[in-house]
Formats: C-alpha cells, structure tokens, sequence
C-alpha cells in the first residue's frame, strides 16, 4: 500500500493524475468539463457552416429542391433551364451560410444555462445526447432568428418567385409537402437540420477523441467515460 501511494505521489509531482472513473468525478466538474467542450464544438460548426460553401460545398449538408421538385430539376436542366436551378441552389445554400452565424449566441448561451443534472445525462447519454439538448433548448428561437435572414437572402433572387408557383402547384398535386412550398420555411428548416447534424459530429468527435477536448476538465471527464 506504502509503495502505491508514493507511485501516486510521484505521478502528481510529475505533473500526470491517475486515471478516474466518472464515478470519482463531482457534478461540477462534469457539468464544468462538458460545457468546455461543447463551446468548442458548436464554435466549429457555426464556423464551418458560416462560411463560403458551409452548405454549398458540403455534401452532407447541401441544400438541394425538395421532394419529388428533385427530379422535376433534371428534367428541366435536360430543357436548358439548368441555370435557374443553379441559381436556386446557391441562393438556397447562401442564405443558410449567411443565418448560421447567429446561432453562436443562443448555443453558448444554452450551455452556460445547463443544469448539472442536464450535464450528467448529456455525458452518460448516447453518441447524440447533446445534440438532442441543443435541438430541445434552441430549435424555435434558432428558426425565428434564421428565417428573416433567410427571407431577405431569398428576395434578392428573382428566379424564386418562379419556383414559389411551381412549388406551390406541386404541394396541391400531394409531390412534396405543403411546409416546404415556402422557400424560407423550407431553406430555415435546413439550415437548422445541417447545423444540428454539424454539431452531432463535433460531439462524436469530442466522445470518441477526448485528447482533443477543449480544456483540462473537459479531457478529464470525457476520458473517464471508458473506465
């Protein structure tokens, strides 16, 4: 027992903790550790997503027509229309790359307001347990704040209107749903779902790579949830 505690000793001179169970860890620091980590993480994918090509270089989160309008725009681009939907494409995935950004200040402010016991179950919680938080605590004032931006981005573009009227006929035929006849419903609604799917990866990072972990409390509490 004497020759345990001096090795213990000797590794905190060293500068270097024994490992921890996340059972030796207080609440605190696991809501402390946690919130370290998830600052990094939706700083990342704010940023990546708000920049150019956030969306539209992003295969995993570019924003296409919806529905069965898909396959209506490749029959339309074989009748040389395959400019207009270019177009309303990349104003589609622009205007989703421009209301990113003011996401930041709610999803900051969603972890600093965290309970400790929201933090216990986040950490324990499946690959996704964050995200889902944040999908629960920010998705409706995160739509309020995207849709004007996405509104006056939309309204720039004049093609749109065109596609208001092709969309709207194709949602009374029953070819896509009625939300997403309305380009600002519908780019507001990817917007939100390309940021959460963003976030989802950062915290699978986050979990499967706790070195990486934004701070020492954070590397702390995600490295003991495999002890």
């Amino acid at each position: 027992m004497r020759k345990l505690l001096v090795f213990i000793a000797a590794l905190l001179v060293a500068g270097v903790s024994p490992a921890l169970t996340l059972d030796q860890i207080s609440g605190a620091e696991t809501a402390g550790g946690l919130k370290e980590a998830l600052t990094q993480g939706v700083g990342k994918a704010v940023e990546l997503l708000g920049s150019k090509d956030g969306f539209l270089g992003n295969p995993k989160v570019k924003i296409g027509l919806p529905g069965n309008l898909e396959k209506a725009a490749k029959t339309m681009r074989k009748l040389g229309m395959g400019g207009a939907i270019d177009e309303l494409e990349t104003a589609m995935n622009r205007a989703a790359e421009a209301a990113v950004p003011e996401a930041k200040a709610l999803l900051v402010d969603s972890v600093k307001s965290m309970s400790v016991e929201d933090a216990k179950g986040i950490v324990t919680g499946g690959d996704n347990a964050a995200t889902e938080y944040f999908k629960r605590s920010t998705s409706e004032p995160l739509r309020d704040k995207f849709k004007p931006i996405v509104q006056q981005a939309m309204a720039k573009v004049k093609v749109a209107d065109a596609f208001d009227n092709f969309a709207g006929k194709a949602a009374s035929l029953g070819l896509i749903k009625k939300e997403d006849a309305q380009w600002d419903n519908y780019v507001t609604g990817k917007a939100l779902d390309g940021l959460y799917k963003m976030i989802a990866e950062e915290e699978k990072a986050i979990r499967s790579n706790p070195v990486d972990a934004a701070g020492n409390l954070a590397k702390k509490v995600f490295g003991a949830l495999g002890k």
